[in-house]
């Protein structure tokens, strides 16, 4: 079910420490320096349309080798993310604008942002790796374009990934996979695996980590799929 807009959401955002806002001045966009963000130079790896964060929150404290951005472009969706952070939290915080959020998750932070300005914020070959999961399917053809696996997105993705970096995508639905394997094909990725029926591949689904919407179709009897491409 979709979330109810959430009435400030917006200025929530730019209040809350964990949130990152300094790269944009009303229209103007200025790159993101990740050393000054995370105070280090570790990997960087980007969830493009994070939903309400727990495949991202997960994959950061499992890989605290790694620094990790959820985008999403909903304000409501990224406060409910932060909202399940705090939850889930050790420290005890109370609200968006607690400090401890930073010091609690350390290498994670989210942004409230149009994937179509990603090019804007990360400079070229900057992200060592990018997850789509779960992207919203726009099933009808005149909206293909909307997809985020389109060739598009694809050379948005090209140009911010180092070379020999992967691009990871899972989905339930099986037209926007089929669709998204052609897409890579016809790209400059090359696609390195891929299956029909991941959490009865013995290969790829070592170590998978599920997005809430995973959880939910897969209890449902969905077949999950998922591609891995590297450029």
């Amino acid at each position: 079910m979709r979330l109810r807009h959430k009435k400030g959401a917006e200025n929530d955002i730019l209040n809350t420490p964990f949130c990152i806002n300094s790269y944009k001045n009303g229209s103007n966009f200025t790159y993101i320096d990740y050393f000054d963000l995370f105070k280090n130079d570790k990997p960087v790896h980007l969830e493009l349309g994070m939903g309400k964060g727990s495949f991202i929150t997960k994959m950061s404290k499992k890989y605290d080798n790694v620094n990790f951005i959820g985008i999403e472009k909903s304000a409501t969706i990224v406060l409910k993310a932060i909202d399940n952070l705090i939850k889930n939290s050790d420290e005890n915080i109370i609200d968006y604008y607690d400090e401890k959020l930073l010091s609690s998750y350390n290498n994670l932070r989210f942004m409230c942002e149009d994937i179509e300005n990603l090019d804007k914020i990360f400079k070229d070959n900057t992200i060592d790796k990018i997850y789509l999961n779960f992207s919203d399917p726009w099933p009808k053809k005149r909206h293909e374009n909307r997809r985020l696996t389109h060739s598009r997105f694809l050379s948005i993705y090209e140009k911010l990934l180092k070379k020999g970096s992967i691009l990871e995508f899972k989905t339930d639905n099986l037209q926007l996979f089929e669709f998204s394997l052609e897409e890579i094909k016809n790209s400059n990725f090359g696609l390195i695996d891929y299956t029909f029926d991941l959490h009865n591949d013995t290969k790829l689904n070592v170590g998978n980590i599920m997005t809430e919407y995973e959880e939910k179709f897969s209890k449902k009897g969905n077949k999950i799929c998922k591609l891995i491409a590297k450029i």
